[in-house]
């Protein structure tokens, strides 16, 4: 099989499981968690990395923002013999109660995108495979780690994210904001791989606020904080998959 063109890589280059954040800098992350860390390739947005943690063998693959570059990157890992795809990313609360640095596993993702409508009706659900959710759950819980569980929605206009569809995203008891889930999911049901997602939130968009809002940094400390500690618990996920 030919190489991947924006992956750079081929058939035999990455490992069944990989973990996907979307900033290429996360990769570099949790890497630092893992042994045995060597990079695979580097092109725009994507870095690849493939590492070792407690005897499991994981690729680390960043997706940059959005679910259109996040779709090439589920395509090209599934081309090359990928079979399970988890999310280690970060996420707007969308619910009161859920505070900066909470950290949310999502049981499916609204489409308001457009990725995922060129592929199946928005109709069709956008959903993680039932394992992978049970294991990030599972994971949280065997580290004493609370999680919230729950819909999520995924977005494609972060600068356009209006009072009113923030009201209505809360009303409808959706969780969290972020900009991937819904093309990776449906994409990993659709090729036949399993996904899921742990995001940890950087902000509030019922309160107002966003990462970056009150820091010359992205994220706020906590967040950052609670980010490595998703990544323990996505590590584990690999584990038990």
């Amino acid at each position: 099989m030919a190489k991947q063109p924006h992956l750079l890589v081929e058939e035999g280059d990455v490992h069944d499981i990989a973990l996907i954040p979307g900033n290429p800098d996360r990769v570099d992350r949790i890497a630092d968690q893992c042994d045995d860390a060597e990079l695979v390739s580097e092109n725009r947005e994507y870095r690849i990395v493939n590492a070792e943690y407690e005897g499991c063998e994981l690729t680390i693959c960043s997706t940059g923002i959005g679910c259109p570059s996040a779709a090439i990157a589920v395509e090209e890992l599934h081309s090359v013999g990928v079979d399970t795809v988890i999310r280690v990313g970060t996420c707007g609360a969308l619910q009161t109660d859920i505070e900066i640095g909470d950290m949310v596993v999502a049981t499916g993702a609204a489409k308001e995108e457009g990725t995922s409508k060129r592929y199946e009706s928005e109709t069709y659900p956008a959903v993680p495979d039932y394992e992978t959710l049970t294991a990030l759950v599972d994971s949280a819980e065997a580290r004493d780690e609370t999680v919230q569980v729950g819909p999520i929605v995924s977005d494609d206009a972060f600068y356009n994210e209006s009072d009113a569809y923030v009201e209505d995203w809360e009303e409808a008891g959706l969780l969290a904001i972020e900009m991937e889930a819904a093309a990776v999911f449906s994409l990993a049901r659709r090729r036949g791989m399993r996904a899921g997602a742990i995001c940890t939130a950087d902000g509030n968009l019922v309160e107002g606020t966003q990462k970056g809002a009150d820091s010359d940094e992205e994220l706020p400390e906590k967040a950052k904080n609670n980010v490595g500690r998703a990544i323990s618990i996505a590590l584990d996920t690999v584990t038990r998959l």
